[in-house]
Protein backbone atom coordinates (compact mmCIF):
# COMPACT_ATOMS: atom_id res chain seq x y z
CA UNK A 1 0.00 0.00 0.00
CA UNK A 2 0.65 3.32 -0.88
CA UNK A 3 3.04 5.19 2.06
CA UNK A 4 3.08 8.94 2.08
CA UNK A 5 6.84 10.62 2.73
CA UNK A 6 5.06 12.46 5.63
CA UNK A 7 4.28 9.14 7.11
CA UNK A 8 7.91 7.63 6.25
CA UNK A 9 9.40 10.48 7.67
CA UNK A 10 7.64 9.99 11.05
CA UNK A 11 7.97 6.26 11.21
CA UNK A 12 11.73 6.53 10.57
CA UNK A 13 11.79 9.33 13.47
CA UNK A 14 10.23 6.81 15.64
CA UNK A 15 12.69 4.16 14.83
CA UNK A 16 15.64 6.88 15.77
CA UNK A 17 14.17 7.66 19.13
CA UNK A 18 13.94 3.63 20.16
CA UNK A 19 17.03 2.95 18.96
CA UNK A 20 18.84 5.94 20.82
CA UNK A 21 17.23 5.48 23.62
CA UNK A 22 18.72 1.66 24.29
CA UNK A 23 15.69 0.97 26.13
CA UNK A 24 12.86 -1.20 25.46
CA UNK A 25 10.06 1.46 24.11
CA UNK A 26 6.32 0.46 22.31
CA UNK A 27 7.34 0.55 18.98
CA UNK A 28 3.98 -1.90 17.76
CA UNK A 29 1.10 0.40 18.43
CA UNK A 30 3.17 3.73 18.21
CA UNK A 31 3.70 2.38 14.69
CA UNK A 32 0.40 1.24 13.83
CA UNK A 33 -1.17 5.43 14.60
CA UNK A 34 1.12 6.82 12.18
CA UNK A 35 -0.85 7.57 9.23
CA UNK A 36 -3.68 8.42 11.99
CA UNK A 37 -2.01 11.64 13.64
CA UNK A 38 -0.08 11.98 10.22
CA UNK A 39 -3.84 12.90 8.60
CA UNK A 40 -5.00 14.42 12.05
CA UNK A 41 -2.05 16.71 12.10
CA UNK A 42 -1.46 18.02 8.59
CA UNK A 43 -5.09 17.76 6.66
CA UNK A 44 -7.73 18.37 9.84
CA UNK A 45 -7.02 19.81 12.91
CA UNK A 46 -7.30 23.92 13.71
CA UNK A 47 -3.33 23.65 14.88
CA UNK A 48 -0.76 26.08 14.51
CA UNK A 49 2.77 24.72 15.44
CA UNK A 50 3.96 28.21 15.61
CA UNK A 51 1.51 28.78 18.49
CA UNK A 52 0.90 25.50 20.36
CA UNK A 53 -1.09 27.34 23.23
CA UNK A 54 -3.48 29.39 21.10
CA UNK A 55 -7.05 29.26 22.58
CA UNK A 56 -9.22 28.44 19.29
CA UNK A 57 -7.33 25.47 18.70
CA UNK A 58 -8.45 22.11 18.06
CA UNK A 59 -7.09 19.60 20.78
CA UNK A 60 -5.71 15.63 20.47
CA UNK A 61 -5.98 13.70 23.34
CA UNK A 62 -4.07 10.53 23.16
CA UNK A 63 -5.58 8.50 25.36
CA UNK A 64 -3.20 5.41 24.41
CA UNK A 65 -0.29 7.38 26.14
CA UNK A 66 2.27 4.21 25.42
CA UNK A 67 2.17 5.13 21.84
CA UNK A 68 3.43 8.67 21.98
CA UNK A 69 6.52 8.73 20.21
CA UNK A 70 4.24 8.44 16.75
CA UNK A 71 2.63 12.08 18.17
CA UNK A 72 6.36 13.26 19.38
CA UNK A 73 7.24 12.59 15.51
CA UNK A 74 4.66 14.59 14.23
CA UNK A 75 6.24 17.38 16.61
CA UNK A 76 9.69 17.07 15.70
CA UNK A 77 8.18 16.42 11.93
CA UNK A 78 6.79 20.16 11.94
CA UNK A 79 9.21 21.63 14.18
CA UNK A 80 7.35 21.78 17.66
CA UNK A 81 9.93 19.68 19.04
CA UNK A 82 13.80 20.49 18.26
CA UNK A 83 15.81 17.86 17.09
CA UNK A 84 18.20 18.75 19.97
CA UNK A 85 15.46 18.68 22.30
CA UNK A 86 13.94 14.76 21.25
CA UNK A 87 17.98 13.52 21.13
CA UNK A 88 16.95 13.63 25.23
CA UNK A 89 13.58 11.14 24.79
CA UNK A 90 14.00 8.47 27.62
CA UNK A 91 16.96 9.99 29.01
CA UNK A 92 16.99 10.98 33.36
CA UNK A 93 15.05 14.42 33.51
CA UNK A 94 14.21 14.32 29.74
CA UNK A 95 10.72 15.86 29.39
CA UNK A 96 10.43 13.16 26.64
CA UNK A 97 8.92 10.24 28.29
CA UNK A 98 7.58 6.40 27.48
CA UNK A 99 4.02 8.53 28.00
CA UNK A 100 2.65 11.81 27.75
CA UNK A 101 4.04 14.35 29.98
CA UNK A 102 1.37 17.80 30.00
CA UNK A 103 3.06 20.64 28.34
CA UNK A 104 1.08 22.21 26.59
CA UNK A 105 4.51 24.40 24.91
CA UNK A 106 5.57 20.80 23.11
CA UNK A 107 1.89 19.94 22.01
CA UNK A 108 1.06 18.11 24.55
CA UNK A 109 -2.40 18.19 26.06
CA UNK A 110 -2.61 16.30 29.29
CA UNK A 111 -0.71 13.49 30.99
CA UNK A 112 -1.69 10.02 29.71
CA UNK A 113 -1.19 6.37 30.04
CA UNK A 114 -3.23 4.76 32.95
CA UNK A 115 -5.51 3.51 30.25
CA UNK A 116 -9.56 4.93 30.05
CA UNK A 117 -8.16 8.21 31.32
CA UNK A 118 -7.64 10.21 28.66
CA UNK A 119 -10.89 9.53 26.25
CA UNK A 120 -12.57 11.02 29.96
CA UNK A 121 -10.67 14.12 30.00
CA UNK A 122 -11.48 14.53 26.21
CA UNK A 123 -14.79 14.38 26.62
CA UNK A 124 -15.19 16.47 29.17
CA UNK A 125 -13.23 19.20 27.58
CA UNK A 126 -15.77 18.65 24.73
CA UNK A 127 -18.55 19.49 27.23
CA UNK A 128 -17.09 22.46 28.39
CA UNK A 129 -16.64 24.01 24.86
CA UNK A 130 -20.12 23.39 24.45
CA UNK A 131 -21.09 25.08 28.01
CA UNK A 132 -18.59 27.58 26.74
CA UNK A 133 -19.57 28.35 23.76
CA UNK A 134 -16.12 27.71 22.30
CA UNK A 135 -15.79 26.38 18.73
CA UNK A 136 -12.69 24.27 18.13
CA UNK A 137 -12.99 20.72 18.61
CA UNK A 138 -11.77 17.89 20.35
CA UNK A 139 -10.00 14.78 19.12
CA UNK A 140 -9.48 11.82 21.23
CA UNK A 141 -7.27 8.27 20.03
CA UNK A 142 -7.71 5.01 22.18
CA UNK A 143 -6.64 1.51 21.69
CA UNK A 144 -8.53 -1.71 21.40
CA UNK A 145 -7.09 -3.24 24.23
CA UNK A 146 -7.86 0.27 26.02
CA UNK A 147 -11.67 -0.65 25.42
CA UNK A 148 -11.77 -3.08 28.17
CA UNK A 149 -11.56 -0.32 30.56
CA UNK A 150 -14.97 0.28 31.68
CA UNK A 151 -13.95 3.90 31.90
CA UNK A 152 -13.82 3.63 28.41
CA UNK A 153 -17.20 2.53 27.90
CA UNK A 154 -18.71 4.86 30.30
CA UNK A 155 -17.52 7.75 28.16
CA UNK A 156 -18.91 6.04 24.82
CA UNK A 157 -22.25 6.07 26.99
CA UNK A 158 -22.24 9.73 28.22
CA UNK A 159 -20.80 10.58 24.99
CA UNK A 160 -23.47 9.05 22.95
CA UNK A 161 -26.22 10.42 25.11
CA UNK A 162 -25.26 14.31 25.07
CA UNK A 163 -24.36 14.09 21.51
CA UNK A 164 -21.24 16.09 21.05
CA UNK A 165 -20.70 17.22 17.59
CA UNK A 166 -17.53 18.66 18.49
CA UNK A 167 -16.11 15.20 19.89
CA UNK A 168 -14.67 12.77 17.63
CA UNK A 169 -12.97 9.40 18.75
CA UNK A 170 -11.13 7.08 17.49
CA UNK A 171 -9.98 3.73 17.96
CA UNK A 172 -6.69 2.32 16.73
CA UNK A 173 -8.13 -1.37 15.96
CA UNK A 174 -4.80 -3.75 15.19
CA UNK A 175 -6.19 -6.42 17.06
CA UNK A 176 -3.45 -6.57 19.50
CA UNK A 177 -2.74 -5.76 23.23
CA UNK A 178 -0.39 -6.24 25.73
CA UNK A 179 -1.40 -9.90 26.91
CA UNK A 180 -2.08 -11.31 23.18
CA UNK A 181 -4.69 -11.09 20.48
CA UNK A 182 -7.39 -9.33 21.65
CA UNK A 183 -10.53 -11.57 20.42
CA UNK A 184 -8.52 -14.40 22.91
CA UNK A 185 -8.90 -11.56 26.40
CA UNK A 186 -11.81 -9.61 25.62
CA UNK A 187 -13.43 -10.31 22.26
CA UNK A 188 -14.84 -6.94 20.61
CA UNK A 189 -15.35 -7.91 17.06
CA UNK A 190 -18.51 -6.47 15.55
CA UNK A 191 -17.58 -3.11 17.16
CA UNK A 192 -19.14 -0.96 15.38
CA UNK A 193 -22.50 -3.06 16.12
CA UNK A 194 -21.88 -2.96 19.51
CA UNK A 195 -21.23 1.05 19.50
CA UNK A 196 -24.01 1.97 16.90
CA UNK A 197 -26.67 1.47 20.22
CA UNK A 198 -25.08 4.40 22.01
CA UNK A 199 -25.79 6.91 19.12
CA UNK A 200 -22.74 7.54 17.74
CA UNK A 201 -22.04 8.48 13.73
CA UNK A 202 -19.65 5.26 13.42
CA UNK A 203 -17.31 5.32 10.35
CA UNK A 204 -15.52 2.11 9.95
CA UNK A 205 -11.80 2.69 7.93
CA UNK A 206 -8.70 1.34 7.07
CA UNK A 207 -6.27 2.84 9.10
CA UNK A 208 -3.53 3.38 6.81
CA UNK A 209 -5.33 4.64 3.68
CA UNK A 210 -4.76 8.06 4.06
CA UNK A 211 -8.14 9.19 1.71
CA UNK A 212 -10.11 7.27 3.97
CA UNK A 213 -9.05 8.48 6.99
CA UNK A 214 -9.49 12.08 5.38
CA UNK A 215 -13.16 11.76 4.31
CA UNK A 216 -13.85 10.29 7.96
CA UNK A 217 -12.43 13.13 9.73
CA UNK A 218 -14.54 15.49 7.18
CA UNK A 219 -17.95 13.39 7.17
CA UNK A 220 -20.65 15.28 8.85
CA UNK A 221 -21.35 14.41 12.34
CA UNK A 222 -25.05 14.62 11.50
CA UNK A 223 -25.71 16.23 14.89
CA UNK A 224 -23.69 13.52 17.25
CA UNK A 225 -20.61 12.34 18.44
CA UNK A 226 -18.37 10.37 16.04
CA UNK A 227 -16.62 7.41 16.47
CA UNK A 228 -13.73 6.12 13.61
CA UNK A 229 -12.98 2.54 13.59
CA UNK A 230 -9.27 2.39 12.26
CA UNK A 231 -8.29 -1.21 11.46
CA UNK A 232 -4.61 -1.00 11.58
CA UNK A 233 -1.83 -3.49 11.66
CA UNK A 234 -0.01 -3.55 14.78
CA UNK A 235 3.79 -2.60 13.38
CA UNK A 236 2.95 -0.98 10.35
CA UNK A 237 5.23 -0.32 7.34
CA UNK A 238 8.12 -2.64 9.09
CA UNK A 239 7.74 -6.21 8.00
CA UNK A 240 9.19 -8.02 11.27
CA UNK A 241 7.04 -6.11 13.41
CA UNK A 242 4.01 -6.09 11.72
CA UNK A 243 1.38 -8.27 13.72
CA UNK A 244 4.04 -9.48 15.69
CA UNK A 245 3.42 -8.87 19.34
CA UNK A 246 6.64 -9.03 20.79
CA UNK A 247 7.16 -5.38 19.57
CA UNK A 248 4.51 -4.49 21.73
CA UNK A 249 7.09 -3.54 24.28
CA UNK A 250 10.92 -4.36 23.15
CA UNK A 251 14.54 -3.02 22.26
CA UNK A 252 15.38 -1.75 18.64
CA UNK A 253 18.95 -3.17 18.22
CA UNK A 254 21.60 -2.01 15.75
CA UNK A 255 20.76 -5.11 13.17
CA UNK A 256 17.03 -4.35 13.68
CA UNK A 257 17.03 -1.13 13.33
CA UNK A 258 19.22 -1.44 10.47
CA UNK A 259 17.21 -3.58 8.69
CA UNK A 260 13.98 -1.55 9.87
CA UNK A 261 15.24 1.99 8.31
CA UNK A 262 16.44 -0.07 4.92
CA UNK A 263 12.61 -1.26 4.35
CA UNK A 264 11.26 2.60 4.77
Amino acid sequence: MYMSVEAKNVRKRILDMAYYSGVSTHLGGAMSIVDILTVLYRDVLNYDFSNPTWEKRDRFILSKGHCVMSLFAIFVENGLISEDEIQSYMKDGSLFSSHPIMNLAHGIECSSGSLGQGISLALGIAKAAKLKKEDFKVYTLVGNGECNEGSVWETFMLAGQWKLDNFTIIIDNNGLQSDGDSANIIDLSNLSVKLSGFGFEIIEVDGHNEDELRKAYNADFNGKSKIIIANTIKGKGISFMENNNEWHHNRLIKEKYDCALSEL
